[in-house]
């Protein structure tokens, strides 16, 4: 799940980082409350969206006298920022955080996330901080420092001291960064965490450190021991079929293709959309409803792919085994009652209760298109959607 860059700091912020006083505001009255509240004479506004590149979209701006600071959130507020993490739809920024403006000496990134390969949680440190770090990583990887940690979340002293010697920080400073990096690394198993960024983090010409901007995903299968932050999920961050999603507890994410898939398992689900290709097709999204999927579920899972007006054909590829096949036909049938279908379904099933399954559908009326093998109901999905155009 993400988080807002006001929700990661203020996270932070308890954890003793050194972030600059904030506000947020939804409305222009609630802007003038935090600027009141904090007494800013000028203000670096940003908006408040789950997506990056905020400030090459102008979603970022620095305001340099009261009546600017709220001329600006007039402007951010409600604003919609579309870019590539967003797709064509974009998101609407429905709050802007407001903050003092610092004077920058240097930037610097920090962050923690998980590494796979050696399967434990690293510390990534850089000097190289305010640009994307995949692209420090690209054209200079010298410049990137990885310190894998426990999952206590504990560094141990030379690594503090090699983190210190890689950034530049000497004295004090050096005290105030290895502080800034425990707390990262403690925060990062602390609240579950998938990602932790801070970029930039910059040093003033006074010798001050401060954490300028925030970024935090948490790993959605520990939300249930994290009640206070999942309490920051934003549904409005979400399309129509990601909310619905969400709701019903199904593993779903958009693509740009045209053919909609519904699967159970992921592995069966990432194989059904490679033999898609292989055959000529688009997937036009990954739907795992689960091996345990109720009808309800199945159902769910159908509406969320029919509300895609990209899509223009349907496959659904179910092994039963937990969840045998009458229940997925069943889950068929009941989101057929309320949905039209204008485009053609085809179904592979197999495992328990697939005569049932199958016999459920044939005496249903529905118009589907059975198949006997993944490839078989691949290629014939592809066929059926060449000479086919959605009404």
């Amino acid at each position: 799940m993400n988080l807002h860059e006001y929700q990661a700091k203020k996270i932070l912020k308890k954890r003793g980082i050194p972030i600059p006083d904030f506000g947020v505001a939804s409305t222009i009255e609630e802007a003038k409350q935090v600027v009141d509240a904090l007494g800013l004479d000028e203000a670096v506004v940003k908006i408040q969206v789950h997506a990056g590149g905020r400030g090459k979209a102008g979603g970022v701006k620095l305001a340099k006298k009261p009546t600017d600071i709220l001329s600006i959130c007039k402007d951010l507020i409600g604003m919609k920022l579309v870019n590539n993490q967003t797709g064509p739809g974009g998101v609407i920024a429905n709050k802007v955080l407001l903050t003092s403006a610092v004077s920058i000496q240097k930037e610097y990134y920090l962050g923690a996330a998980q590494d796979r390969e050696r399967g434990c949680p690293i510390l990534i440190a850089s000097p190289e901080g305010g640009v994307e770090i995949e692209e420090v990583a690209k054209k200079n990887p010298e410049k990137i420092l990885k310190l894998p940690f426990s999952i206590q979340g504990g560094l141990r002293s030379y690594q503090l001291i090699r983190f210190c010697q890689f950034m530049g920080f000497k004295g004090e400073m050096a005290k105030r960064g290895a502080m800034i990096a425990e707390a990262v690394a403690k925060a990062f198993i602390d609240i579950d965490a998938s990602l932790i960024e801070i970029n930039p983090l910059v040093t003033t010409p006074k010798g001050e450190i401060w954490a300028l901007d925030a970024k935090i995903q948490i790993d959605d299968n520990a939300l249930y021991r994290q009640k206070e932050i999942a309490a920051y999920y934003d549904p409005t961050q979400l399309t129509q079929m990601e909310r619905m999603a969400k709701e019903y507890d199904l593993a779903y994410i958009a693509m740009d293709g045209n053919i909609g898939c519904m699967v159970n398992g992921a592995g069966l689900a990432m194989a059904t959309m490679d033999i898609i290709k292989i055959c000529g097709g688009r997937p036009a999204n990954f739907l795992d409803v689960g091996g345990g999927a109720s009808k309800e579920k199945i159902a769910a899972g159908f509406r969320i792919i029919l509300s895609d007006p990209k899509v223009k054909a349907i496959l659904i590829n179910i092994f039963g085994g937990i969840m045998n096949c009458e229940t997925l036909a069943e889950g068929i049938l009941h989101a057929a009652k309320e949905y039209s279908i204008h485009v053609p379904l085809v179904v592979r099933m197999e495992g328990t209760h697939v005569e049932k399954g199958k016999k459920l559908l044939a005496d249903s009326g529905l118009k589907s298109i059975p198949a006997d093998t993944l490839h078989d109901a691949a290629k014939k999905v592809v066929e059926q959607l060449h000479g086919h155009t959605r009404k």
